[in-house]
């Protein structure tokens, strides 16, 4: 073997044995410069940084938002709840109030941007609006009645759409212990002419 055959196998040779140990290959001085090497690895940590940070923020951008709609909903069916249940208390007849509670609880979700309409029920003082729907019946003007007024309406999560419209959708209940004033009678007595 020639002398400039044998010292290019033998840097051939410590390549090999470079990317062995260290794990990268060292240029050596056969005509490259050692800064040419560093040359291909510069940016990468940007990229990289740039990736990671896509790949972490979109989920946690997501996440944010969705609970900030479920919040919104919950929110809005609570205050839909108490208005509803004042519109009752407030009105002349009981059919009126059933209608006045409807669309104030309507008003009320439309003020927090829930754009679902709400399911209003009413439920004997005491009972719990949860997973169970209390039935209706409940509601009355009798002077000294007490029962719970139950709002019911669906927060849909962002970005799900028509494609997944009935597996992502949150379910929030509000509810609202109404009390019938104990002088409601005289009140509608002494405004009769």
């Amino acid at each position: 073997m020639s002398s400039p055959a044998r010292a290019r196998a033998l840097r051939a040779v410590r390549r090999r044995w470079a990317v062995v140990l260290w794990g990268r290959s060292r240029p050596d001085n056969d005509g490259l410069d050692n800064n040419d090497a560093r040359a291909t690895d510069e940016g990468s940590a940007i990229i990289e940084f740039v990736g990671l940070s896509i790949v972490l923020l979109i989920p946690f951008v997501y996440l944010f938002l969705s609970v900030f709609s479920v919040q919104r909903s919950a929110f809005g069916v609570t205050q839909a709840a108490r208005e509803a249940g004042r519109a009752f208390a407030t009105a002349g007849s009981e059919s009126e109030g059933i209608d006045r509670a409807r669309l104030a609880a309507s008003l009320a979700l439309q003020d927090q941007g829930v754009s679902e309409a709400p399911q209003v029920r009413f439920a004997p003082a005491g009972a719990n609006c949860g997973a169970s729907n209390p039935g209706d019946g409940a509601e009355t003007l009798e002077p000294g009645a007490s029962f719970v007024v139950c709002v019911r309406t669906v927060a849909a999560l962002p970005g799900t759409g028509a494609l997944f419209a009935g597996l992502t959708d949150v379910t929030v209940n509000g509810q609202f212990t109404v009390v019938i004033d104990q002088f409601r009678a005289n009140r509608q007595d002494a405004a009769q002419p």
